[in-house]
């Protein structure tokens, strides 16, 4: 995962080992001058800010993993102790290898507790899920510093929005006691996509939006987040908006947000790949 920061910061030379992310266009895949480049049909050219830089050239740390349990169809939650603090909704960076450039992972657990939590999804021919889906409690894996500015402040009026793994930061979040005055829209494909439903529920009662396209059950909004939200009338203009997903579907949700008069400098967005 990729964190958006709330400071504008200039333009500079990015290698390989940075991130970089534009308001509008979050630059990640398509390497071009030493920038990355996510195409995108629809591009903002007048909004091109760039707002957070997460380095992951940090040494890497081994660890123990203590449990990796798959929790859906190819979506699991891996374990290890917990030897440093964190804000919730920063990023730590996993590896198979010490020379391996490390994937970016939401924490997904409080930070008070005595393990770290790393929700992810198995990426078909990815380097590194499906390795990691194989590994069982007691083999290694590798750990940058945390980083990210994706901090949602304790008992503000906010939105989470998340789609899918993108639920995580907002667990961190929930878990470490950051839940009031808080209302979660997540969007999912199945019922089980809804990962840590059932602390949600418990915790934000009937702020805890479930969103699903292909099935349904009760209490749940049947179809997309999007349509939920473009549907919905009194979204509170002072509130913060904070969307974690694909990139698609952060521009996509802040453009309905901006297209129902919710400042510019109110949402705030982390995508993951």
């Amino acid at each position: 995962m990729a964190t958006l920061s709330h400071i504008p910061i200039g333009i500079d030379k990015i290698c390989h080992h940075h991130i970089l992310i534009l308001f509008n266009i979050f630059v990640l895949f398509q390497k071009q001058n030493n920038y990355y480049f996510f195409n995108l049909k629809n591009l903002y050219p007048h909004n091109f800010v760039i707002l957070d830089i997460i380095e992951i050239n940090s040494p890497l740390k081994k660890q123990i993993i203590l449990t990796n349990t798959k929790i859906a169809e190819s979506v699991y939650v891996l374990s290890f102790k917990r030897d440093f603090e964190f804000i919730p909704g920063q990023v730590i960076g996993i590896s198979n290898n010490p020379a391996e450039v490390p994937r970016l992972y939401s924490i997904a657990s409080g930070n008070k507790v005595s393990e770290i939590r790393i929700l992810y999804d198995i990426k078909e021919g990815g380097k590194l899920t499906p390795w990691l889906s194989g590994r069982n409690a007691g083999e290694f894996i590798y750990y940058t510093e945390v980083s990210g500015n994706f901090i949602s402040e304790m008992n503000e009026n906010a939105y989470w929005i998340a789609a899918g793994t993108g639920i995580a930061p907002f667990a961190s979040m929930l878990f470490s006691g950051n839940f009031m005055n808080k209302t979660l829209i997540h969007g999912g494909k199945f019922l089980e996509s809804f990962y840590f439903g059932n602390e949600f529920k418990e915790k934000l009662g009937g702020n805890y939006i479930r969103c699903c396209t292909r099935e349904e059950g009760k209490g749940v909004y049947n179809g997309r987040f999007t349509q939920y939200l473009m549907e919905k009338e009194d979204l509170n203009a002072t509130n913060k908006y904070y969307l974690c997903g694909s990139a698609e579907m952060v521009v996509e949700t802040r453009d309905i947000l901006l297209a129902k008069k919710i400042p510019f400098n109110n949402v705030i967005g982390e995508i993951y790949f």
